[in-house]
């Protein structure tokens, strides 16, 4: 009798760790006013993998090595500099002066655009709540749906160019129609454990495949002639300034998420080949830089910390340096680029806590300034 109780016993906890997992609601997943610290290791050798599909997966990312970093802000669109055409975005990303706009909810994250290049149709960026064995796919939709037209398109297709894509037929391009669609496959295919420099945190592991399809129509003309004529599904490749582009492609990215409160939601993530072989290294999220110190002491002093007036960027070097003052709600309140060491005015701003972001090349450190 105590040998079934046992068997028994040992069959509820083994069925209870297969089907453990975690769930990733929108509440898990970054808001205004976070500080998202992110690293790339060029090089991670043949240690760091991808894995396998699953439950109860075990990944150990702990021997990552941070080549570069760069630190993301998560910020209102109000105050930004194309919030006028995103009025149904609530969120902001700024990474390194690029600006990408969203609109979270429970059911999904939706990419409306990319700095003042608003999309047709806003592209789902990760479907809410995540789970193990989720699947769905979001698509086609066009994203991109503009023409060409002006100097520019002179400039993208030459006279010598049109004329080798018509034949002969036309020498001058008047407008050009570009038209992007993009079809992603989300799919959680495992769970389980993640250990990183953070630590070791409970993830799922979200698959995203994206196919972008482009379409160029071009509208020519011969300028002896007058006679016009369409070149529809031109290639990209036809193009000398787009030679390295393609109408057709495809990205896989691995993420790996998590719910846990003490940490970002992303902890890493990982392009592939069809192969699962790693493209460029891989992303994680790491603390401040770790180069804090080394960029104080070679690039720049921030003093004094609390302040009740101005305070101090002292520059040691002749780089020009980006600076970036965020308030705690996520709201950009200033932005400077500077060559010469400089006071700021903090006088302007309300009694609070704020973050001062500092960039110059690959180095960069966030300093909490305090105005009293």
């Amino acid at each position: 009798m105590i040998k079934k109780q046992l068997i028994f016993l040992f069959f509820v906890v083994l069925t209870g760790n297969v089907f453990a997992q975690i769930t990733v609601t929108d509440a898990d997943i970054s808001s205004i006013g976070d500080i998202f610290y992110q690293a790339q290791d060029a090089n991670p050798g043949t240690v760091i993998n991808v894995g396998s599909t699953g439950l109860n997966q075990s990944w150990d990312f702990s021997s990552l090595q941070e080549s570069s970093s760069n630190t993301v802000f998560f910020i209102s669109p109000l105050g930004t500099s194309y919030e006028n055409q995103y009025p149904d975005a609530n969120l902001c990303i700024d990474d390194n002066g690029s600006l990408s706009y969203y609109n979270k909810t429970t059911t999904g994250v939706f990419l409306h655009g990319v700095g003042d290049t608003v999309f047709s149709s806003p592209a789902l960026f990760y479907p809410l709540p995540l789970t193990y064995g989720l699947n769905i796919s979001d698509g086609p939709i066009v994203v991109i749906d503009t023409a060409i037209f002006g100097p520019f398109l002179s400039i993208l297709m030459p006279p010598a160019t049109v004329i080798a894509l018509s034949n002969g037929l036309a020498n001058r391009a008047d407008t050009a129609l570009i038209e992007i669609t993009n079809t992603t496959d989300f799919s959680v295919d495992a769970s389980g454990t993640l250990t990183t420099l953070l630590g070791t945190y409970d993830v799922l592991r979200l698959k995203r495949i994206q196919y972008t399809f482009s379409v160029l129509n071009v509208y020519c003309s011969d300028t002896v002639s007058g006679m016009g004529a369409w070149i529809n599904n031109v290639p990209f490749s036809s193009i000398p300034i787009l030679a390295g582009f393609s109408n057709d492609e495809q990205e896989i990215k691995y993420e790996w998420i998590t719910d846990d409160a003490s940490v970002k939601f992303l902890l890493a993530e990982i392009i592939v080949d069809s192969l699962d072989n790693i493209i460029n290294g891989v992303s994680f999220q790491t603390t401040a830089p770790s180069s804090i110190a080394e960029n104080k002491k070679n690039m720049f002093n921030v003093f004094p910390v609390p302040t009740t007036d101005f305070v101090t960027i002292e520059l040691l070097n002749n780089k020009q340096v980006f600076v970036q003052l965020v308030d705690v709600s996520g709201k950009v309140v200033l932005e400077e680029s500077l060559r010469n060491t400089t006071q700021l005015d903090m006088s302007v701003f309300a009694k609070g806590i704020y973050y001062l972001f500092l960039k110059t090349g690959e180095k960069s450190i966030t300093k909490k300034i305090i105005i009293k």
